[in-house]
């Protein structure tokens, strides 16, 4: 039974999100173009990102946890992850935005993106023999940059409150991935690769990586939409 662990904290992740897609008042489903178009994207850029880092042993999967089904490298959970994970981080960054009538962050939210962009990028360059820091960082920054000063995306205060909610399920489905209530870790982590410093059993970067990966697919989720933000009526 072990060897099922990391698929179902892949189905665990999307089961809800996906059994309310079609839930009326957001209507999710109607959204999936951009949706799958964004998270086509990012898994562009990410399954490359972590084939790559695990070839070079940044981190590494537990055979223990895992099916043993491997391309590029990855499990077939890892790949599962980087569809099920943004599927559930959109989801709940669209109830928000449904429920939330106010764009309470929206004054703020491109000062709020060139602070965070420039301590990001200070934080990479300082760590760029960390490789997971440095690259996490700097792309980080890079994609907040975009979005503050040549995107100026509308939507930015919306994405940042649905980025926060979203670290509350992410942290519960990470913290088990990095050995939570496990004897061992399902993804393991070359500490010289990054900061050292963990949330519980979670790498910080793997905060900013949430980040990253997220606004890649909402970038695209939103440009398809292509709707008016900040308060609604």
């Amino acid at each position: 039974m072990e060897r099922w662990y990391y698929l179902a904290l892949d189905l665990f992740s999307i089961a809800f999100p996906l059994a309310a897609s079609f839930e009326p008042r957001i209507a999710y489903w109607r959204k999936w173009r951009g949706l799958f178009t964004g998270i086509g994207v990012m898994m562009l850029v990410f399954v490359a990102w972590d084939a790559a880092f695990t070839a070079q042993g940044v981190w590494g999967f537990s055979d223990r946890y895992t099916l043993g089904v491997r391309f590029l490298g990855l499990p077939i959970e890892e790949w599962l992850f980087f569809v099920c994970v943004p599927y559930a981080c959109v989801y709940l960054y669209e109830v928000m935005r449904y429920a939330l009538h106010k764009d309470v962050l929206g004054r703020i939210a491109r000062p709020l993106a060139i602070v965070l962009a420039i301590a990001l990028v200070i934080i990479g360059l300082l760590n760029l023999d960390r490789f997971y820091t440095a690259i996490t960082f700097i792309s980080a920054s890079a994609m907040l940059a975009l979005h503050a000063l040549v995107l100026r995306s509308a939507y930015l205060g919306r994405f940042f409150i649905g980025y926060a909610l979203s670290l509350v399920p992410f942290f519960l489905v990470n913290g088990i991935l990095t050995g939570w209530l496990l004897p061992e870790p399902i993804v393991w982590y070359n500490d010289a690769e990054n900061l050292g410093i963990r949330l519980g059993t979670i790498p910080v970067e793997d905060s900013i990586y949430l980040l990253f990966f997220l606004l890649l697919t909402i970038t695209f989720h939103e440009r398809a939409l292509k709707r008016a933000h900040g308060d609604r009526a």
